[in-house]
């Protein structure tokens, strides 16, 4: 065991680099299971960052289209915090190098996507803004002597002493080890959000939801697990994560197209491509199940200029075979991002005293059941700050910590790469685009005998997240943005509010459903 005065952060994305950047000078640990820059959900990102940065936008419409997307529970009061920072973080970002796309005149060039009423979306060669904004962060933090990073290290379980966090359990993330013990005075949950539990997902390998279901295990509330949101055009080539092709390619004019050439969004929304991405991934999904081949065509609208201008979906396109510029590039809703996480207040603080949470793993009312597009990135860099803060305030004065070198036990298993399949598969099939109670009820019986094979407390907290996320959508007996209910299809206005959940809750509906 080691006791530390530093701030540990876990996690390695945009939200845990820029809070540990906020908190400088004072003393941070970072745990990243993988090296800086690898494996984080923020590096892959492709669309960019939204905010009200065109003359003629403001933060209240951004608002406004935030809480219209989020279909009936975001938070009015959140949303507008949040847009109203936005403006302040791009410009920070930008004076700390990050190379965001500009105009002869040095305007910031934006992108239109789905469900905003207007392009807002600050973007980086037109589909590196996660890796260019990481890279820029990255950069930061290596020179910062406040910041110590332990790399290959994994967050496995929270130490929790009469309802307050006072520790974080890690072992190591790739060679074989037991658990060691850091104590600290507080801790930050930035590890990312839980689109990996499901077969068919655009998220690194590492994001399978541990560090909700760790935070659901020691006793944190969960707020809105049930809503995950589907991206409706990943490049369906087969591979596991599945590439993204950005909604920025819609913007920029793309369409969706069956097999006999129709635009079928046209029938579906008056936003056709551009309608929110809940409607768009069912409409895509409805024409896979159909075998009507849904595919993304960006002949006519970017040409040959698809390349150059969003060089990861080239690169990704090159992978699977397929020619963009003469081709139709076929997609498929693929598991994208969890809108539900550790429920939060305004300041980033959970329901465990000295546990602040921020990007994908929180979840602070601001996606509702439908996060608007690239308000992810946004939300993590707001949070991140507003935890900074509140980690300052609770701790008082700055100290001088040392540097922490862990000593891991023996320890010999790995998580059953098999069992981890079963759980995937059973997600997608039962807790996929569209659901009904045969199905969530299967993938909670699956998730129960897979957890009660669980060798590893890894797997557990995979499974946790599983419970919850399967449990409450199965008491959801509506339809409500990311959360489809085929035996229930349409909203129930008495549920137009947000879901609060324990593990211990979701466990008795799993227990009732087994019984049936």
């Amino acid at each position: 065991m080691i006791e530390t005065k530093r701030t540990i952060i876990v996690g390695a994305g945009l939200g845990a680099l820029y809070a540990a950047l906020k908190l400088a000078p004072r003393p941070v640990l970072v745990i990243s299971p993988e090296t800086l820059g690898e494996g984080a959900s923020s590096a892959w990102a492709q669309g960019g960052v939204a905010a009200a940065m065109a003359a003629g936008d403001t933060a209240e419409a951004h608002a406004r289209d935030t809480v219209t997307a989020g279909a009936g529970t975001a938070s009015p009061e959140i949303a507008q915090l949040v847009t109203d920072e936005a403006r302040q973080h791009i410009l920070e970002l930008t004076n700390l190098g990050t190379p965001f796309d500009r105009d002869a005149e040095g305007g910031y060039v934006m992108s239109r996507e789905a469900a905003h009423s207007q392009a807002r979306v600050v973007r980086v060669k037109g589909d590196q803004a996660g890796r260019e904004i990481m890279q820029t962060l990255i950069g930061a933090v290596r020179k910062s002597p406040s910041i110590q990073v332990l790399e290959g290290v994994l967050a496995q379980g929270l130490e929790v002493k009469n309802g307050t966090v006072t520790g974080v359990w890690i072992e190591r993330a790739y060679a074989p080890s037991g658990a060691t013990l850091i104590r600290s005075p507080a801790v930050l949950l930035a590890g990312g959000g839980s689109g990996g539990l499901f077969a068919v997902t655009t998220n690194p390998p590492r994001i399978r939801g541990q560090v909700i279901g760790m935070a659901a295990r020691a006793g944190a509330r969960i707020a809105d697990p049930e809503f995950v949101q589907f991206h409706p055009t990943a490049i369906a080539s087969g591979d596991d994560p599945a590439p993204l092709a950005t909604e920025a390619l819609r913007g920029e004019g793309a369409t969706l197209i069956n097999a006999a050439g129709e635009r079928f969004m046209l029938a579906v929304h008056p936003d056709a491509e551009l309608a929110p991405r809940d409607i768009v991934a069912r409409a895509v999904y409805l024409e896979r199940q159909a075998g009507r081949e849904p595919a993304l065509d960006t002949r006519a609208a970017l040409g040959a200029e698809v390349l150059t201008r969003f060089p990861a979906v080239a690169e990704s396109c090159k992978r699977a075979g397929i020619d963009p510029v003469s081709q139709p590039i076929p997609v498929a809703p693929a598991a994208h991002y969890h809108m539900g996480g550790i429920d939060t207040d305004a300041l980033g603080q959970s329901s465990l005293a000295r546990l602040w949470v921020c990007g994908e793993a929180s979840s602070t009312g601001l996606h509702g059941a439908n996060r608007l597009a690239s308000n992810g990135l946004l939300e993590a860099l707001v949070y991140a700050r507003i935890c900074a803060l509140g980690i300052e305030a609770a701790l008082g004065d700055i100290v001088v910590a040392d540097e922490i070198a862990p000593e891991f036990p023996d320890g010999d298993i790995a998580v059953n790469e098999a069992q981890l399949m079963r759980l995937r598969h059973a997600m997608t099939d039962g807790v996929g685009v569209v659901r009904d109670a045969t199905g969530l009820k299967s993938a909670l019986r699956v998730i129960a005998d897979v957890e009660a094979h669980a060798c590893t407390e890894t797997m557990r907290n995979m499974t946790a997240t599983a419970t919850l996320i399967a449990a409450a959508a199965l008491a959801r007996e509506e339809s409500r943005g990311g959360h489809y209910r085929s035996d229930f299809p349409e909203p129930d206005p008495d549920m137009a509010h947000r879901t609060k959940i324990t593990l211990q809750e979701a466990l008795k509906i799993r227990a009732r459903a087994l019984e049936d």
